[in-house]
């Protein structure tokens, strides 16, 4: 009887065991088939755990249960509303944020209605290139898009999901300073990020190469955008890192670099050592491409700042976009004084430089792009409050395809096939069907800031301004966004012409290419 029950009970084991490694739907269990359940059965009565023993849903960093929950729901396409009131101290919390609602919102069709957007399209309300006369200039149609992630730091199997997943939900994804990889070309639209290593157009002594890039601008049609990275908030002032555990053939091939060492990208660019040496090289990379070129930097001292906008203030030169990263930190592992201690924070740095663009009059000439764990509806709308015209997402988009915040990045052995060149881990991650949760995340995101926007009277991100959003502090004051940090009166709201030309725009119908 015994032997039959034990024979009974590892033939059930092998069914769980095959199973798990033949379904594509929980990354979890395709790598650690039976074992992996218990995570899942933990993660049930997780609550009810926290709720006596660990932390509360709050509690938890970089991002919450709760706000993890969020995504996972959003990408999945499951209910993602919370029941009974919030579990957040609204009062005694520092720093906490409120959205100021109108006693007239907008009101837009409600799901069943012909006039129902499934897709929740949200445009740029400005053109990319367009004040520079840039030959490919273009309209972004999402708000909200991918943020820079490359293909080495993540794997193959997330590259191209979070590619396809822009495809589906029709927003821009970043490269990344890794250079352009085939998982990059499933049909979405890519920003290509050249870092201060040059991967993608480089010469073998390091240096730059303006004929590659051209030659793979020229091979990759779905390029529409080129960065320029001088730092970014998981490490600035510090070159990137990929450890040679991590370094394959075909990244070796496509960054230019061999496989037997790490690969340790310079802290800064070679091309260019000044403010002014940085704009001539975005206007000769716009003069052979065509396409519309930026920067990305995390803030830290101003003085660049302010030289950089003394001398776009005439006209003659300038960069069509600036992506400010904030020192919260993202995907890229970093010593840890460097993710600590290095750099402002979103906001702060945000800001800062929004004031110095505004003084000079040059922030309606650029593309506002904040990026720095804003993928989240208060977050990003936050972000569109103090001056961005668009917002970047990375960590909250690798969430969305599975990440489970184990902070193993750095170690090649993520879990989930997420952050790893590990060909078992990454088996369990399907391209395929991630990258339909990535658009389904971007799509309920749009969707919900598009109902805040609604909720505050007004009809797009842009024309929320810093007065829609308070600060509460810990001792029962509040303070609009403008008091908190500096903005005279008008900062951040758009000008009547503009105003029209936005409600207008969000008027159009958007099922046709812009």
């Amino acid at each position: 009887m015994i032997f039959w029950a034990v024979t009974a009970f590892v033939l059930f084991l092998v069914i769980v065991a095959l199973y798990d490694i033949t379904q594509k739907k929980h990354t979890i269990l395709r790598n650690f088939p039976i074992v992996g359940h218990f995570r899942y059965w933990l993660e049930t009565i997780g609550p009810e755990l926290r709720q006596y023993i660990v932390a509360s849903n709050d509690e938890e960093r970089p991002f919450s249960r709760d706000q993890r929950s969020w995504v996972y729901a959003s990408a999945k396409h499951q209910n993602n509303y919370f029941g009974f009131g919030t579990d957040n101290d609204l009062e005694l919390t520092p720093s906490y944020v409120v959205i100021k609602h109108s006693a007239f919102p907008v009101l837009s069709p409600p799901p069943g209605d012909p006039a129902y957007d499934h897709k929740h399209v949200v445009p740029c309300a400005k053109v990319l290139g367009a004040r520079r006369g840039r030959a490919k200039a273009f309209r972004p149609h999402s708000v909200l898009n991918i943020s820079a992630m490359s293909y080495g730091s993540l794997s193959a199997a997330a590259i191209e999901a979070l590619n396809r997943g822009s495809h589906l939900a029709g927003c821009l994804q970043n490269t990344g300073e890794g250079g352009v990889s085939d998982h990059h070309l499933q049909g979405g639209d890519l920003v290509w990020q050249i870092g201060t290593a040059y991967f993608g157009c480089r010469e073998p002594d390091g240096g730059f190469s303006m004929d590659r890039l051209a030659e793979t601008v020229e091979r990759c049609p779905s390029i529409r955008a080129i960065e320029v990275k001088l730092s970014q908030g998981a490490k600035p002032g510090h070159g990137g890192v990929l450890p040679k555990a991590k370094i394959t053939p075909e990244i070796a091939r496509i960054r230019g670099i061999r496989t037997d060492r790490d690969c340790v990208s310079p802290a800064g660019h070679t091309a260019f050592g000044s403010a002014d040496g940085l704009l001539d090289f975005v206007e000769a990379i716009a003069e052979r491409t065509g396409l519309p070129v930026g920067i990305k930097s995390a803030v830290g001292e101003q003085r660049f700042w302010v030289e950089l906008c003394d001398l776009m203030e005439d006209g003659a030169r300038g960069v069509d976009f600036i992506t400010i990263d904030g020192g919260e930190g993202g995907t890229g592992a970093a010593p840890l004084v460097f993710a600590d201690h290095v750099s402002l924070p979103f906001k702060q740095g945000f800001a800062r430089v929004y004031r110095v663009l505004a003084e000079r009059g040059v922030h309606d000439r650029v593309v506002l792009i904040g990026s720095g764990k804003l993928g989240l509806p208060e977050t990003a709308m936050v972000a569109f409050a103090l001056g961005c015209d668009m917002v970047n997402l990375a960590r909250e988009a690798m969430l969305s395809i599975g990440c489970i915040q184990a902070q193993r990045c750095h170690t090649n052995h993520c879990p989930t096939g997420v952050a790893t060149q590990n060909r078992w881990l990454m088996r369990g991650l399907d391209p395929h069907l991630k990258g339909v949760r990535a658009a389904n995340y971007i799509v309920h995101l749009r969707k919900e800031v598009l109902e805040l926007c609604h909720a505050c009277g007004v009809s797009h991100p842009a024309l929320v301004t810093p007065e829609h959003i308070d600060i509460i502090d810990d001792h029962f004051g509040h303070r609009t966004l403008s008091e908190v940090f500096g903005y005279p009166p008008g900062y951040g709201v758009p000008s009547g012409d503009d105003r029209q030309r936005i409600v207008e725009l969000m008027a159009k119908d958007h099922t046709a290419a812009d």
